[in-house]
């Protein structure tokens, strides 16, 4: 059943409003450069002492509330650490028990475990958080480690393997290193082709994603977000419309679960960090509309992860105190331009008709089954309104709508342009996304054709 609009949860106290129109958010887009210019010196220099690692005074005075309130989050977290059940991540688990309940003994488990471990995050986390606990060799030893891992040519520059560089420079104030993390990596690689749509990465590392966005401006007070503001600005509604309909019972609780590719059950650990992800973007702008939409596709506890892998993430993002805006008033439908993707679903409930784009992908979601099709399909798809077509380099259709209606051709040639005919009027040129896909708001117009050709080469 559909939830009332203005119910979203107990601690809701925020009035619920329209979201900005589509051309609104577009005018507030233009607002800012597609290509940033740093108006002053950045430095990269960290300053203040430890944590540095995203528990800052405000979120670890969050966390220690929640275990005085002993909330839901908290309790799973205690009865499985305290139980001494196999965390996932010992190493930040137990790090953060010690940080949040203050008990040693938990804080030299998470040493001992970064001591004989090769995984640099952990290592990380436990040299930020455990301090007060190292002795002046397990300090060195640690610090050794993760200097020469700086040290070592990354065998991957993917998004995992930086942030865990990113982690590691933040702890040690290694200036050189986040430097060209910044400039060489991120401003040259990584946010050209977050703008253009051609940069691609998993839902998997978009949990990796937003640790290394926390980690650097919490560092060094530079938001990585500014070098591709209309993908980060898109985002969010996109994550939401990006889960299939349809929840995935698990033992220790539901998951909605994101699109992904190949046959079988889905990953629930992948399910596990793209919710992980929402909940670190959400706690990255909590002023901002579009997350605020993301904390009300949160918030509901079925939803609660409760695993040994998942809770460590649910407890030390989440906040309960935030209100959220409901779902219920986003649009059916994202075109995420700059990553060139597109989703549509029929409704909000779980039985709802879901259609998702990207890499030149189909797939549907309905009668609880997931189905792919190619892109040779010629017959255009209506979900919710709005109408797709498969693209050719020269086509023809007739929107033969009474209503204004939104409308995409999808699978064309990638950031290509195309001249656009209705019977008529003027022919327009028109630039296909990273994903080769035009968008269109048809006017009222019966019984006119569009023609759409791919534009002569200059």
């Amino acid at each position: 059943m559909r939830p009332p609009a203005t119910a979203l949860c107990p601690y809701d106290t925020m009035n619920i409003v329209p979201p900005l129109t589509r051309r609104a958010a577009l005018a507030t887009l233009t607002a800012v450069s597609a290509y940033p210019q740093q108006t002053q010196e950045e430095e990269f220099q960290v300053y203040g002492d430890n944590p540095r690692l995203f528990l800052n005074a405000r979120r670890l005075r969050l966390l220690k509330r929640e275990r005085e309130r002993t909330s839901v989050r908290w309790m799973q977290l205690e009865t499985l650490v305290a139980g001494k059940a196999q965390m996932a991540e010992p190493g930040l688990a137990h790090a953060l028990y010690y940080m949040v309940a203050a008990n040693d003994e938990f804080g030299k488990q998470a040493i001992q475990f970064a001591l004989s471990s090769k995984d640099i995050r952990q290592q990380a986390f436990v040299l930020d958080w455990c301090q007060p606990l190292l002795s002046e060799e397990q300090s060195k030893l640690l610090t050794a480690k993760l200097r020469q891992a700086l040290a070592t040519a990354p065998a991957k520059r993917d998004i995992p393997a930086m942030r865990d560089r990113a982690l590691a420079a933040v702890v040690l104030g290694h200036k050189e290193e986040l430097e060209k993390l910044v400039k060489q990596w991120w401003r040259k690689e990584v946010a050209p082709g977050l703008r253009d749509g051609s940069y691609r990465y998993t839902r998997e590392d978009s949990y990796a994603l937003f640790e290394m966005l926390h980690a650097i401006r919490d560092g060094i007070q530079i938001d990585l977000r500014e070098d591709a503001p209309r993908y980060f600005k898109e985002l969010p509604a996109y994550h939401i419309l990006s889960y299939y309909p349809a929840t995935f019972p698990a033992a220790e609780n539901e998951y909605r679960v994101p699109f992904y590719d190949g046959d079988g059950e889905p990953d629930l650990r992948v399910a596990a960090l793209a919710r992980a992800a929402d909940l670190a973007m959400v706690a990255f702008d909590t002023n901002a509309q579009e997350t605020q939409f993301v904390q009300g596709w949160l918030i509901h506890d079925r939803f609660l992860m409760r695993g040994v892998f998942g809770i460590v993430y649910e407890f030390l993002w989440a906040n309960p105190y935030q209100p959220g805006l409901s779902y219920y008033h986003l649009p059916l439908s994202m075109h995420a331009g700059a990553a060139g993707r597109l989703a549509l679903r029929s409704s909000w409930e779980d039985d709802a008709t879901w259609f998702h784009y990207a890499d030149r992908k189909v797939q549907f979601f309905e009668e609880g089954r997931r189905k792919d099709r190619g892109l040779n399909s010629p017959a255009p798809v209506e979900i919710g309104g709005t109408i797709v077509h498969f693209g050719r380099d020269e086509m023809k259709f007739q929107p033969a709508n009474a209503e204004l209606q939104k409308a995409y051709v999808i699978g064309l040639a990638p950031n290509a342009r195309y001249d656009v005919e209705v019977d008529d009027e003027e022919i327009v040129e028109k630039r296909t996304d990273g994903g080769g896909i035009l968008e269109f708001d048809f006017p009222p117009m019966q019984d006119k054709s569009v023609r759409i050709k791919r534009a002569k080469a200059e």
